[in-house]
């Protein structure tokens, strides 16, 4: 774990959001065109997508090997998002991407994303990425076609609550437009780097 005086003097931008708002499209847009940012790969113990790949879109490890590393204090933030799945933020891929010189960006939930804006404190812009409703949003989700009918239910739920954290965040981004939305988080994000 790292004390401030002796990591390097990177930012961070957390991007947040109920499953199915878009946080990933923007993240992916945003890593486009600013050059300065570099992704986080977050940790998880759940098993890859089909099309997902291991220290691209995720470190996947097992259960038993998150629980080991969470005793080990190698995590910034964690959570068992959903029963028995992992999720978390490796300190050590942090000071990665600030020594190679980049400013970290992150796809996390919306515990994650608050608990690494109450870490980093002004080091760190969090943006949460909201759904013009929920009804869209069951939409967006129904027409993945990666979840089950109970799996739905309980993502639903659970966006359902996150959207009461939102005021906690830096920035509210509406995506009801999604070229509008990568725009105006362009424009948020760049102001925060050359500030």
């Amino acid at each position: 774990m790292f004390s401030d005086s002796d990591i390097p003097r990177g930012k961070a931008v957390v991007i947040s959001a109920p499953s199915g708002a878009g946080k990933t499209t923007i993240v992916k847009h945003l890593l486009r065109v600013i050059p300065s940012l570099a992704f986080s790969v977050s940790a998880t113990s759940r098993a890859p997508r089909e099309y997902e790949t291991h220290g691209r879109d995720y470190y996947f490890i097992s259960a038993e090997e998150f629980r080991k590393r969470i005793e080990n204090k190698e995590f910034l933030e964690w959570e068992e998002v959903y029963q028995g799945k992992f999720y978390g933020t490796l300190h050590a891929e942090i000071e990665r991407l600030w020594a190679e010189g980049k400013h970290v960006i992150f796809d996390v939930d919306v515990v994650g994303g608050l608990d690494i804006k109450e870490y980093l404190g002004s080091r760190c812009l969090a943006i949460f990425v909201s759904p013009p409703d929920l009804e869209s949003l069951a939409s967006r989700l129904i027409s993945r076609n990666t979840e089950s009918a109970e799996n739905l239910k309980e993502r639903l739920d659970k966006a359902s609550k996150e959207m009461d954290f939102a005021g906690r965040f830096d920035r509210i981004l509406t995506n009801d437009e999604l070229e509008k939305a990568c725009a105006t988080a362009v424009l948020w994000v760049n102001e925060f780097l050359e500030a």
